[in-house]
């Protein structure tokens, strides 16, 4: 889904290799007071004491919307960018968004070199480019772009530019923090008569506005501080954290509705709903694929799987199309969609078969969409399935409930590897944005339980007594744990199989041989995927005159990365999961236990581990599993999880220590 900010900031990292590498450097042509005012008022402000890994800071970013009796809105931004190290000359490079919708009128471009020189940048000498893309989309995204000479640190670049905003959203959002450090920012919202609007703040107090009379209205930021996120382990999105004001306004006779999400899915519904209409063939189908089948959760299973696998993930986005689905008919027909279109192709086939199912809009990015800022924010699209009332099923375990007291299943025809009934971990403990017009609201997605995204390895091994380790090794993993698996063992090479599994085992042994591999139940999701081999290792078991020294844990790393930097933002554990190993090793002859590792059990509510070490007829015996509850917490909690990591960082490289007799 485009939705705003998700296309563009893919666009612009795609466009800062391409300028970079493709683009050459523009030589700035200079002309004697070349230099607008407010740039060099700008520049020449005292900046306040940065970090000395800042690499550059706004030192002005001017934003002045303007609406017009019809509705149309013009965007009018000046902004001006010092670079402070060579890392920072990135933020010196112009790129300005514009599509069929939005119309670029005017493009300006400075710079002041570090040494005081003043350029200025001919229309002439401003590229434009149209969106580089991937293999599965299409978008009629282009960019007007400069590469200005003097991004140097202590050179200056500034730009201005207006331009006319989509005519179909009565919406704007203001994101006035970013990665870079801000010294001074301005909003200006310019109203015609009879216009009203509000404001929602998200990750940021609500400032109040200065009223500059003739319907115009402004909000002043200084000295907003980075969202430095470089290298932060377990780190949140940005945009979970950086502050934002959206400003919804509406025309006289149109008061902005007090609950904003309700009037989010009714704009949505006007969108939407006739593309929802399904044709005989879509009918067909689903009942082809119903056929039989009376339980709710077998027949919804079989549609949702035929949207899930065979109809491409494919965007085609122009002006409204980053906004408004393809009608289902053209999706069924033509077999590719993205996601706001498999959506909709699922909804449209479980009206036919008399399953209601509407669209959810969520954002990939947990933390981004905010329960308490309606807006359009958001850079995804999923299906709500409402569930019978009094239908129950442990099949189904992404279920959420509106206030309405109707269930949903919440599952996304568009990630080609999550089983359905459930939702992967991305979504999880975030929110969504159920569109059922007049019932339209904001919903928590749910947490599910780790027992559903699992990895269990077990290996049955004999240690010989030159210290070699051979046996096989069986590994079952179910949920989102598995996808990347199942996509390389559907879709990748031979080799490419074998790299990754010999990559996974490098973390354990110096020197291996695998042999005698077998995969089961790749395509099948709602089965554990299988992996299994046979493992010769050797100098495994390290002798040191009578003693035998032996790792119990013969494989498998889950001790999660920890630093020593304090912690300020909220930690994302990026899923809930459970791992359980058991191992067997059969001990050579003539050897008797010394000493063994200490048993393990450690609960700090968001995630427990436990381990045992045993002996018994010869055979070293060892389990432990390793389980993870929550998706996010709190700062304060980092100094739990680096206890978890170094227990389990220690368990993992414990040793059992045998004698000779």
């Amino acid at each position: 889904m485009n939705f705003l900010y998700g296309l563009l900031q893919t666009v612009l990292r795609r466009f800062t290799v391409f300028v970079l590498f493709v683009l050459p450097a523009t030589p700035l042509l200079a002309a004697k007071d070349s230099v607008p005012d407010w740039v060099k008022a700008a520049a020449a402000q005292q900046l306040p004491k940065y970090s000395s890994d800042t690499n550059a800071v706004v030192l002005l970013n001017d934003t002045t919307y303007i609406v017009s009796p019809d509705g149309t809105a013009v965007e009018r931004v000046r902004r001006v960018v010092k670079i402070l190290r060579p890392q920072g000359r990135d933020e010196g490079l112009v790129f300005v968004p514009f599509d069929n919708d939005r119309k670029v009128h005017s493009l300006h471009v400075w710079s002041i070199s570090p040494d005081g020189h003043e350029f200025a940048l001919s229309d002439k000498e401003i590229v434009e480019f149209g969106y580089p893309g991937q293999g599965n989309l299409y978008n009629d995204m282009r960019v007007k772009a400069a590469r200005p000479s003097g991004r140097d640190p202590g050179g200056v670049v500034a730009y201005e530019y207006e331009r006319s905003e989509r005519p179909y959203i009565a919406e704007t959002t203001w994101f006035f923090q970013g990665d870079i450090p801000h010294l001074n920012q301005t909003f200006t919202l310019e109203l015609p008569a009879g216009y009203t609007y509000s404001t929602v703040w998200a990750h940021h107090a609500s400032i109040k506005e200065a009223d500059l009379e003739n319907r115009r209205w402004r909000w002043e930021m200084k000295e907003t501080p980075a969202i430095d996120l470089d290298r932060v382990l377990h780190r949140p999105s940005e945009l979970a954290l950086a502050g934002r004001m959206t400003i919804r306004y509406a025309p006289a006779g149109k008061p902005v509705v007090a609950d904003g999400w309700k009037s989010i899915g009714m704009w949505y519904d006007g969108l939407s709903r006739d593309r929802l209409a399904a044709t005989p063939e879509i009918a067909a189908k689903a009942n082809e694929l119903a056929a039989g089948k009376t339980d709710f959760y077998d027949k919804t299973e079989a549609i949702a799987e035929f949207v899930q696998k065979q109809v491409r993930y494919f965007v085609i986005e122009m002006g409204i199309g980053g906004y408004q689905p393809h009608f289902a008919a053209d999706i069924y027909r033509n077999r590719y969609g993205d996601c706001k279109d498999k959506a909709t192709l699922l909804s449209s086939m479980l009206s036919t078969v008399g399953v209601h199912a509407a669209l959810l809009m969520v954002d990939d990015h947990r933390g981004v969409i905010d329960p308490e800022a309606p807006s359009i924010v958001g850079n995804h699209m999923v299906t709500a399935i409402e569930i019978p009332k009094g239908y129950e099923s442990k099949k189904l375990r992404s279920v959420v409930t509106a206030k309405t007291g109707r269930r949903y299943l919440v599952f996304d025809p568009t990630w080609e590897k999550t089983p359905f009934g459930q939702f992967e971990h991305e979504l999880q403990g975030s929110y969504g944005v159920l569109m059922e017009g007049a019932d339209s609201q904001v919903i928590a997605l749910p947490v599910l339980s780790p027992e559903l995204n699992t990895v269990r390895r077990t290996a049955n091994m004999r240690l010989d007594a030159d210290g070699t380790l051979k046996g096989s090794v069986v590994e079952r993993r179910f949920g989102d744990i598995s996808d990347r698996r199942r996509a390389l063992y559907t879709h990748g090479d031979a080799k490419e199989q074998s790299d990754y599994i010999d990559h996974a085992l490098e973390q354990d042994f110096p020197t291996f041989k695998v042999s005698e591999m077998k995969v089961e139940n790749a395509e099948a999701l709602n089965k554990d995927l299988t992996n299994s081999y046979t493992l010769d290792v050797e100098r495994y078991g390290r002798s040191m005159g009578q003693l035998l020294m032996v790792r119990p844990r013969i494989l498998g790393s889950e001790a999660p990365a920890v630093d020593h930097e304090r912690r300020t933002v909220p930690i994302d554990l990026r899923q809930t999961m459970q791992a359980i190993d058991e191992y067997n090793i059969e001990l050579p002859a003539g050897y008797a236990v010394d000493e063994l590792p200490e048993a393990v059990k450690l609960d700090l509510g968001f995630a427990s581990y436990e381990s045992s070490s045993q002996v018994k007829d010869n055979v070293l015996h060892y389990t432990r599993t390793y389980t993870v509850r929550e998706v996010t917490l709190p700062p304060e909690k980092y100094s739990d999880l680096q206890k978890l990591s170094g227990v389990i960082a220690t368990d993992e490289q414990s040793r059992a220590v045998f004698k000779k007799q």
